[in-house]
């Protein structure tokens, strides 16, 4: 899979394609990691990015003409890919997504704005979608573009080094992540579960379940309105609750 970064800070996302996770997956072939600089697209000898709005108003806005040479030098060499532009406005982003993106394995170009924005004629004319990872503003695109890159390659087989690991991620089946523990096996007088080092497979990962339920109720009830409880999920929630009112008679 394709990942193409749109930006005038190159230098900053291509730390990000040489560390970690992602160089992992490039280097396995899996995916791949390009920066392409804006500027080098400006058609002044001065490498103008910007202008002033029309109409007025505080800031600049990113020129069309620049970002539209851009996108289309990165298109020349991914004709099927997807051009995605980074923006509060967009779609908001999750797990759900992350794995449709994954799971298409269609090429991304995303194109990160700066200023007060980029010119309309250019979301109207050359972006498929635009994509929000929260309801606030960033300086830039690129933190949002890299937070999708991450988010969307560890769910492409091979990426990660378990398979397993991205199936019991946060979000996934629309449950929070379990507690997680590891050594030592007493720190601070907090102890780890017993019944995480018993080697019983069944009622760790019973236990698991049951961590993953407690910590959805607790912090992200809303989740249970996407995907109601299962029948084994609700014999835990029930088990729970009887505990918890037994806590309480006492």
């Amino acid at each position: 899979m394709n990942f193409t970064v749109l930006t005038l800070f190159p230098e900053f996302v291509s730390a990000f394609f040489d560390h970690g996770m992602i160089l992992r997956g490039i280097e396995k072939g899996l995916i791949t990691g390009a920066c392409i600089n804006i500027r080098d697209f400006a058609q002044d000898r001065h490498k103008t990015v910007d202008d002033k709005p029309y109409g007025g108003g505080s800031g600049m806005i990113m020129k069309p003409e620049t970002l539209q040479a851009a996108i289309v030098h990165a298109k020349k060499n991914q004709p099927e890919s997807k051009v995605l532009l980074m923006s509060p406005q967009g779609t908001p982003f999750n797990q759900e997504k992350a794995g449709d993106m994954a799971s298409k394995k269609q090429g991304l170009i995303f194109v990160c704005g700066r200023y007060e924005g980029i010119d309309e004629r250019i979301c109207t004319s050359l972006i498929d979608e635009e994509i929000s990872i929260g309801d606030y503003v960033l300086t830039g695109g690129e933190l949002a573009a890299m937070t999708l890159i991450d988010s969307i390659a560890r769910l492409i087989p091979g990426v990660l080094g378990s398979c397993e690991s991205s199936k019991s991620d946060s979000f996934s089946g629309h449950r929070l992540e379990y507690a997680q523990y590891t050594r030592p096996e007493v720190f601070e007088d907090m102890e780890v579960p017993q019944i995480l080092l018993s080697g019983n497979h069944e009622k760790i990962r019973y236990w698991r379940k049951k961590s993953a339920l407690q910590r959805t109720f607790l912090k992200r009830p809303d989740l249970f309105d996407k995907t109601s409880p299962g029948d084994e999920e609700k014999q835990i929630l029930k088990q729970w609750c009887r505990e918890l009112e037994k806590i309480v008679r006492e």
